[in-house]
């Protein structure tokens, strides 16, 4: 895809309120204006352009009138070409009367509609004559307003009263401007590309719309086939941007320059020192323009810049010593009021880096500890790359390699950790690097043996009591991770309070997340979800925290345990609030985590669609950082949607870059829920079964057991809900909260093909938030009792299902096809073999596949021809197809 096509296309979207408000304000009888008011760059013009295709498809004859500052001083030069030419004007009493009985026709019923972009700079006298046609009900009026501009009289009087309707247009927020992204660009961005282009743009349409195109152009916004992600770092902005924005800078007074080149390297800062910088009335003005974001907060007022493009534009211009100097001088500022806030000497050793080149040391690792405490990772890994060899210390080497590794630098953070175990004064400092770097074994390569292996080496070398206990918290934490979470929560029963050793510190936060995970797993939800939430309100309390995971990393974890005791809605909540945490976007390592969750509570819950743009996002994060464990989990998830999507070429490449990654294992089994559903969906639900099924059997080793009910519902979805009803009967007695019970009731009724059963499973599994499964269900309450002919029961069943369905666009499985008119009357065994016919299959491979003989397979298979009234293979095809195309098609 390119800019030209982007920009030819770019759409209107996320403005359907206003539309709506439109539709209601143009159909009142006394409406005589509609008003689209905003900032600059918001959209109304595009807004105003769709209000007035939808006047003119609804009759209305058009006009049109844009107006430019040179106009404004021309009077009727903005209207002069709808004016009729014989007109005379030269008494515009009478002129203008003429212009409405001409515009109105000889019978006076012609309807005309005119839009006025930026009226707030329209001449006077056209305002007049504007005025004049609407009182006499010959035009309506469409026009874009610009907040905060200098209107005249005349203008003024058409902007207000009770027939002008007012549409108020805001910079969109990240949603909305997520939405949009997605159909200018025909597919979704990754979280860390739309939280870039959110903050870069503001949520402004127009700044949004260049710096896509721009960044299209120089080919730094890619796509993987599944997402569009921005390189990393990209520099976001385009020729015409930059001219937007520098008239805009421009226009200001020269007195106002220091502030704004102040603020563009060292913002925010405090009025109080702005103020000995320029006047207060400077201030004002710059406020008045909308330069500035004034945040008041208790007793103290700091100021921004009101956009990040001014200072990334006015940084661009700023001359080396100009800016040197000003950072030196807000240095002296910072110093004369004696630098008693936290932050204070983060900002002085970053100013002082940037101005001179150089720093303390001592300062250097101060700053990096701050900016390592409220996440920013990438300014902690500028400032330690800063420290001359002599300054580097065990402290500075452990702090920088825990930064690397969050930041995804994994080779770097290996050295540097090295580097920190030779100069470990002590046990336990040993310890802590050596534990970190088996991090990098575990998350990195997913040499998950190899990383127990070190860590319990370092456990049988070391005799201090604090360094045992920080290598046992990790052995703990890569047990669970990687498919024993028994083994693992073994070793964690003492994990109650949050260690005072504040070298611990990171190894509890860690292994507090592992044990609300490895609780899930084993099937105790309601322990948990208590942990979990225990384990962040705990997290949030520890003041001083260099290494580990952000407290965000607990909410994600929690989502986890929320979705597999059947609180999905809850689930989706906890994912969103910790994928909305801003922390989360300094570490790719987090930021990958919680796409994977958010990725399955989405396919818990039924909706492929959403499941698919999550674990595409952490596809791409895992393939940039090398993640390798993760990549191939988030493969695996994205190839199960993918196929439940019917995308067969996603599908297939999504499985073969899985197939080419070491696994983790901390689902065990659920990473064949992929090859389970790629088979399915290619109609070869006996191969699916069968890798389901050993799947399930390997969760039930391991303990997994939340696990193997979902492996074995599948199983039951498929068609072997006879062969798992005993098992998933057991699991309830293992598993608390309501998602194992609802789990086996649906394949209890599946397995007697029970419709009432099925319509109460249906109901159960919807109030869980399981939608796909619902609409399963309820299909086939459908189907059954279609076979024997109740066809009204039949019908309210598919209409339940139909409900159900509709919040799982897209979705294509068996029993969503099952309940059809045309294949209802097909028994399972008959199902498979067209499914797999359909397909291209020849008999020889079907009979493989289900285990049967080639004549039996004829044999069904003309069966199904007869049924459905079919005599070719292709025929057949063209039915299934015609009848799957018509699932889920609703949104979610």
């Amino acid at each position: 895809m390119d800019g030209q096509n982007v920009a030819s296309r770019w759409p209107l979207a996320e403005r359907e309120g206003e539309l709506e408000a439109f539709k209601q304000a143009w159909g009142e009888r006394h409406c005589q204006s509609v008003m689209v008011c905003g900032t600059a760059g918001v959209g109304k013009s595009r807004l105003a352009d769709e209000c007035l295709s939808r006047a003119v498809r609804g009759g209305w004859k058009a006009g049109r009138a844009t107006v430019t500052p040179a106009s404004a001083s021309v009077p009727l030069s903005a209207v002069a070409h709808l004016i009729p030419a014989e007109v005379d004007l030269s008494d515009p009493v009478k002129g203008f009367a003429a212009v409405a009985r001409l515009l109105a026709g000889p019978r006076g019923d012609r309807r005309w509609v005119v839009l006025v972009d930026d009226l707030h700079l329209l001449d006077s006298a056209s305002a007049v004559l504007l005025r004049q046609l609407l009182d006499a009900r010959v035009v309506r009026l469409i026009a874009t307003v610009r907040t905060g501009e200098p209107i005249s009289e005349a203008v003024d009087a058409l902007t207000g009263g009770d027939s002008v309707h007012r549409i108020d247009l805001a910079a969109f927020d990240e949603q909305q401007l997520d939405a949009v992204l997605r159909v200018a660009l025909r597919g979704p961005v990754g979280r860390h590309t739309l939280r870039r282009l959110f903050t870069v743009s503001g949520g402004n349409v127009l700044y949004l719309r260049e710096l896509v195109l721009g960044a299209l152009h120089g080919k730094t916004l890619v796509s993987d086939g599944e997402i569009w992600e921005l390189k990393d770092g990209a520099l976001l902005t385009t020729p015409k941007l930059t001219e937007l924005i520098g008239a805009r800078l421009a226009a200001t007074a020269p007195a106002a320059r220091p502030i704004l080149e102040l603020l563009a390297l060292a913002e925010p800062l405090p009025l109080s020192d702005l103020q000995t910088v320029s006047s207060r009335q400077v201030l004002n003005d710059l406020d008045a323009a909308g330069l500035l974001h004034v945040l008041t907060d208790r007793r103290r007022t700091t100021v921004a810049l009101a956009h990040p493009l001014y200072g990334e534009l006015l940084r661009a211009k700023l001359p080396v010593l100009r800016g040197r100097q000003l950072l030196l001088e807000q240095i002296a500022r910072i110093q004369s009021h004696g630098a008693r806030r936290r932050q204070d000497a983060l900002h002085l050793v970053t100013w002082h880096l940037a101005a001179t080149g150089t720093a303390d040391p001592s300062m250097l690792v101060q700053g990096a500890v701050l900016a390592s405490h409220v996440h920013d990772y990438r300014q902690a890994d500028a400032l330690l790359q800063a420290l001359p060899e002599a300054g580097r210390t065990y402290t500075s080497c452990l702090l920088h390699g825990d930064v690397l590794l969050k930041l995804g630098l994994s080779p770097r953070a290996d050295t540097l950790l090295a580097e920190a175990e030779i100069r470990g004064p002590g046990e336990s400092e040993r310890v802590t690097a050596t534990s970190i770097r088996t991090w990098i074994l575990f998350f990195f390569s997913a040499r998950t043996d190899e990383a127990l292996e070190v860590n319990e080496a370092a456990l049988r070398q070391v005799a201090d009591a604090e360094a045992r206990h920080m290598l046992t918290l990790n052995k703990a934490s890569m047990c669970i991770l990687s498919g024993q979470p028994a083994r693992g929560l073994a070793l964690l029963e003492d994990l109650e309070a949050v260690s005072r050793q504040a070298s611990e510190v990171g190894h509890w936060a860690f292994a507090a997340l592992c044990k609300t995970f490895g609780l899930a797993c084993t099937g105790r939800t309601g322990e948990a979800i208590a942990w979990g939430e225990h384990a962040y309100a705990s997290h949030l309390q520890i003041k001083e925290q260099e290494i580990g995971p952000p407290p965000v990393a607990q909410v994600y974890i929690l989502a986890t345990a929320l979705a597999d005791a059947g609180q999905l809605a809850s689930a989706r909540k906890a994912a969103e609030r910790a994928l909305a945490d801003p922390t989360l976007t300094e570490s790719p390592l987090a930021e990958v985590w919680a796409a994977l969750f958010r990725g399955r509570v989405e396919w818990l819950s039924g909706n492929p669609a959403a499941a698919r743009r999550w674990y595409a996002d952490a596809a791409a994060k895992a393939r940039t950082h090398r993640y390798c464990g993760l990549l191939f989990h988030a493969s695996a998830g994205l190839t199960a949607a993918a196929s439940v999507l019917a995308d067969p070429e996603a599908a297939e490449a999504a499985l073969a870059e899985m197939r080419a990654q070491p696994p983790m294992g901390f689902y065990a089994g659920e990473e064949v829920l992929g090859e389970a559903w790629y088979y399915a969906a290619r109609g070869d639900l006996a191969r699916s079964r069968m890798v389901l099924t050993r799947a399930a059997k390997r969760a039930r080793e391991s303990g997994h057991v939340t696990s193997e009910a979902l492996l074995l519902t599948d199983v039951a979805r498929l068609g072997g809900a006879k062969e798992v009803v005993d098992r998933l009967a057991e699991l309830t007695q293992l598993c608390d909260g309501a998602f194992a019970a609802t789990r086996a009731h649906l394949a209890a009724a599946l397995a007697t093909d029970d419709p009432d059963q099925l319509l109460c499973a249906a109901a159960e599994l919807e109030a869980v938030g399981a939608y796909l499964l619902a609409a399963e269900a309820a299909n086939a309450a459908a189907t059954a009792w279609q076979r024997t002919g109740q066809t009204r029961l039949a019908t309210g069943a598919t209409n339940q299902a139909q409900a159900s369905a509709a919040y799982c666009p897209g979705a294509r499985t068996p029993l969503l096809t099952a309940a059809t008119t045309t294949t209802a009357s097909l028994t399972q065994r008959e199902h498979e073999v067209a499914l797999l016919a359909a397909a291209g299959t020849a008999s020889k491979d079907i009979a493989t596949a289900l285990h049967l003989s080639v004549r039996t397979v004829d044999n069904h298979l003309q069966r199904v021809y007869t049924k459905l009234g079919v005599t070719t293979r292709r025929e057949l095809a063209g039915v299934i197809r015609r009848e799957i195309g018509g699932q889920g098609a609703a949104k979610h």
